[in-house]
């Protein structure tokens, strides 16, 4: 599943694409990746000019001219795909459909413009959804009322992070960063290198932390997300933003998929573990569990 970085991509390159482009039709190859009534979607989606762009957690927001915000949940296997005669975008899920001819056979909505561009919905699973709301509604949304803050949000600081850890504080601190109301948009790659940068062992468990170390985590998060948004995200397979370039974050990863070779830090071999039911990237040496 894309995390908070390949999300964020996805919305910096359609902000730079979308915004101003009228919406001339919608067709749905599969009705339940759009969830909305054909009387919505006609009175509301199509004719509506797209005004922006935003992302909360995991979750893409189009909004539209109408008022109303077409939210979208890739899920794990969901993908976005524009094209046009000058420009295309694509990314999500790490298939060939991101550079491949469209529609495919993983093609559930798709958006002409009125200038005969498109935006392809592509879904392998199915698991991913598109829902047309009013703009004030989005917030009532059972996910927005549950999910976390915004972990590199202006007004979220330190002692903000630490406090929302520590309403766990017997679970694993991975675990933990994993949950989605605690913190939003952080899964298992961002995980495991932060947890390395904090020299923290993922099990363990959040009341073994010290404030100092706390600290030290909430600082490992930001830089880690922060690096991943430069780099255009984490994978490594036909990830293309909206200037053709794949995802490099992981080039530059410590641990997340380096078992057997040597910790950057200290020369110690990096093992695969499994912790909060996902595969777990650690330096043995110097993420020791404290109990």
């Amino acid at each position: 599943m894309p995390e908070l970085p390949e999300v964020e991509t996805i919305r910096t390159g359609l902000q730079k694409l979308l915004p101003g482009r009228q919406i001339a039709s919608v067709l749905r190859i599969w009705q339940k990746s759009l969830l909305s009534s054909q009387q919505d979607v006609d009175g509301f989606l199509c004719g509506a000019c797209i005004t922006g762009v935003r992302r909360r957690a995991k979750v893409l927001l189009i909004d539209l001219s109408t008022n109303y915000t077409l939210v979208i949940h890739l899920k794990m296997t969901g993908q976005l795909v524009f094209r046009s005669d000058a420009q295309q975008f694509g990314a999500g899920h790490p298939t060939a459909s991101l550079i491949g001819d469209l529609p495919d056979r993983s093609t559930r909505v798709v958006i002409k413009f009125s200038d005969n561009s498109n935006l392809f919905f592509n879904d392998q699973r199915k698991f991913g959804w598109m829902r047309l709301l009013p703009t004030t509604e989005v917030q009532n949304l059972d996910f927005f009322k549950k999910v976390g803050p915004e972990p590199l949000a202006a007004d979220f600081l330190a002692k903000d992070f630490a406090s929302r850890l520590q309403r766990r504080a017997k679970s694993g601190t991975k675990a933990v960063l994993l949950d989605q109301t605690v913190v939003a948009g952080i899964g298992n790659i961002y995980a495991d290198e932060s947890l390395w940068a904090a020299e923290i062992h993922p099990s363990t468990r959040v009341q073994n932390l010290s404030q100092p170390k706390l600290k030290k985590l909430f600082v490992a998060v930001q830089d880690v997300l922060r690096q991943g948004i430069a780099k255009g995200g984490s994978t490594d397979r036909n990830y293309v933003d909206s200037e053709g370039n794949k995802g490099s974050f992981l080039e530059f990863a410590k641990v997340f998929r380096r078992e057997g070779l040597p910790c950057p830090r200290c020369g110690t071999i990096i093992q695969k573990i499994r912790v909060a039911g996902r595969g777990t990237h650690i330096c043995p040496q110097c993420q020791k569990e404290l109990k």
